[in-house]
């Protein structure tokens, strides 16, 4: 394995990139330093082995053995989330970090399920991230959508109520979007083809996405294309499985929100230079680099690009195309991609061929 030099100068050339994030759960970017004055704010007791410090849990972050040892962390997580004030700061706190590395457009997830389940209204989750989102527009000029998700490890029938709770929110456009996350396995895409049915009676400009393809194999993500529908896959690093599959994705132009240190972390692949960017860059497959659940997995947007930079040794060109792909996978309106397809082109004048 080859590690190649990032220098300053490349460094500074993919923070300029005007980044656009598919794939961020907030929850996810919930930051042990966040994650304990919540507690506090909110009388929580957190589990008796759960660790006592910021130093602690951020070290515990670093040793997941498997995506389910980082779900329990996670879930403990949310339990500190009550009020909509904590979700507007959960919210707002990813997007200021995320704007110093050069985002300029995010569709986020989060699971209302995690919420509801303990008492907390779905309203008012969306309405503290629709006010983080509203503040970062007017503040920090980044546009965003918000996807919400569904938990497959959960009874269908609590997930058809979630949905039907949800109703009002897709209507009125609060939300733009239905995903599936939690553990693949055992939960394959069939099982939520009602679920999805549903969302997109809501509204028709209803957009569906589905995580598949990365604990589960190809056929999960064929699956979701076919019985769920979807017009994006999350994560999908498994398609590379099945070469029918590629071609399809780049026929129809599937965008795949890869999530290159986070594959790391959950073991997915032992290192970056794993993953099939080069194949999928070959077979002309969209894909976008992502940061999943970054306080858990210790990268935000700039340190996976720097991350795939180090393995891939990528040329000004080559970035170019990837995030010509973001933009245009992306589900903004035309005048919003316009903006961000300026502001690559300002960027690529600005460092012109010296890297």
């Amino acid at each position: 394995m080859t590690v190649y030099e990032c220098s300053a100068s490349m460094r500074s050339f993919l923070k300029d990139l005007p980044k656009c994030e598919h794939h961020l759960h907030l929850e996810g970017s919930l930051e042990p330093d966040l994650l304990y004055p919540l507690a506090q704010r909110n009388n929580i007791t957190l589990p008796e082995q759960f660790p006592k410090t910021v130093q602690e849990l951020e070290e515990r972050y670093t040793r997941f053995e498997d995506l389910q040892d980082f779900l329990n962390f996670y879930y403990i997580g949310c339990e500190v989330l009550l009020q909509e004030e904590d979700f507007f700061d959960l919210a707002w706190a990813y997007f200021k970090r995320s704007a110093a590395q050069g985002l300029k457009h995010a569709e986020v997830f989060f699971d209302p399920q995690s919420h509801t389940s303990r008492g907390v209204a779905i309203e008012t989750v969306v309405s503290g991230f629709q006010k983080a989102c509203v503040k970062a527009l007017q503040e920090l000029h980044i546009s965003s959508k918000l996807i919400m998700c569904l938990l497959r490890h959960t009874p269908i029938e609590e997930c058809k109520a979630t949905l039907e709770s949800s109703r009002v929110l897709f209507e009125t456009g609060q939300l733009h979007a239905l995903g599936l996350d939690s553990a693949e396995k055992p939960f394959p895409p069939e099982l939520f083809t009602e679920c999805y049915a549903t969302a997109k009676e809501f509204h028709p400009d209803v957009k569906l996405t589905a995580h598949a393809g990365e604990e589960g194999d190809s056929t999960y993500v064929e699956n979701a294309l076919d019985l769920l529908n979807v017009t994006r896959i999350d994560h999908g690093v498994n398609s590379a499985q099945d070469p029918e599959l590629m071609a399809r994705l780049a026929r129809e132009n599937i965008m795949l929100t890869m999530c290159p240190l986070s594959n790391v972390k959950l073991q997915v692949v032992k290192d970056v230079s794993e993953l099939p960017f080069d194949k999928f860059l070959d077979a002309g497959i969209s894909f976008s680099l992502n940061s999943d659940d970054p306080a858990y997995f210790g990268g935000y947007i700039l340190d996976n690009y720097v991350a795939v930079q180090t393995r891939f040794n990528w040329d000004m060109q080559t970035w170019k195309k990837v995030v010509k792909q973001t933009i245009e996978g992306s589900w903004c309106d035309a005048k919003r991609k316009n903006e961000l397809h300026l502001l690559l082109d300002a960027v690529m004048e600005k460092y012109g061929n010296t890297l």
